[in-house]
């Protein structure tokens, strides 16, 4: 019987994998860190309250854990700069890393981007890239690194382009077979079941790409 923690559970992913922690009979406490309270209530949930996901030692008491989940991100155009993005997407867990490890958490889930590279000319994809080194050199533990392509799902927030573009992801997806098939939108949904069952698997299998998450997901 496990106890999870999960960070950035009022996004789309997170939010998904709350469900699923909740349900999972291996998991007798979820523990969600957000900034705010999630209009959600179980026997299994306990919520912690923090302002700043880069400042964990006020709630370092409530952090003993199993797993730690890192579903932190956002996009350039939310955040506002690009400075504003690395500060979720790169800072946020790399912070949750070194803390992990300073707790000895003994295993580490953080999803990235397909095609993240530290050396790519694109931006989202550089900081994508750098924060997964820089994770590898902090945390010690069970660490796997998820790598979803296009993420498929209700937000709460409407997105006139990216319902046009999920719509558009859906429909060119059955053609995506082979090489390809890691580009294939995926389900959060299918995301957060692949996320619970990665802990598993061998210790040198730090990346998990899009189309292994499906795989994982239909198990």
């Amino acid at each position: 019987m496990k106890t999870a923690i999960v960070f950035g559970a009022s996004g789309l992913v997170g939010k998904q994998l709350i469900y699923e922690l909740l349900e999972h009979s291996g998991y007798q406490y979820v523990k969600a860190v957000v900034r705010k309270p999630l209009p959600l209530a179980h026997p299994k949930l306990e919520q912690i309250i923090n302002d700043d996901f880069t400042y964990l030692e006020p709630i370092s008491s409530k952090l003993t854990a199993d797993v730690f989940f890192c579903c932190i991100g956002t996009t350039i155009k939310k955040a506002g700069s690009q400075s504003a993005f690395s500060k979720v997407d790169m800072n946020i867990p790399i912070a949750i890393a070194r803390f992990a490890e300073s707790l000895q958490v003994p295993n580490l889930v953080i999803i990235s981007s397909i095609g993240a590279n530290a050396q790519s000319a694109n931006f989202y994809l550089q900081t994508k890239g750098s924060m997964e080194q820089q994770v590898q050199n902090i945390y010690q533990g069970n660490l796997k690194i998820v790598r979803p392509s296009f993420l498929l799902g209700n937000r709460d927030e409407f997105r006139l382009g990216e319902k046009i573009a999920i719509s558009i992801a859906k429909f060119i997806g059955i053609l995506m077979i082979g090489p390809l098939a890691k580009y294939k939108g995926i389900e959060a949904s299918d995301v957060a079941k692949a996320m619970i069952q990665l802990i598993d698997l061998p210790r040198d299998k730090v990346f998990v790409e899009s189309n292994e998450l499906h795989m994982l997901a239909k198990r």
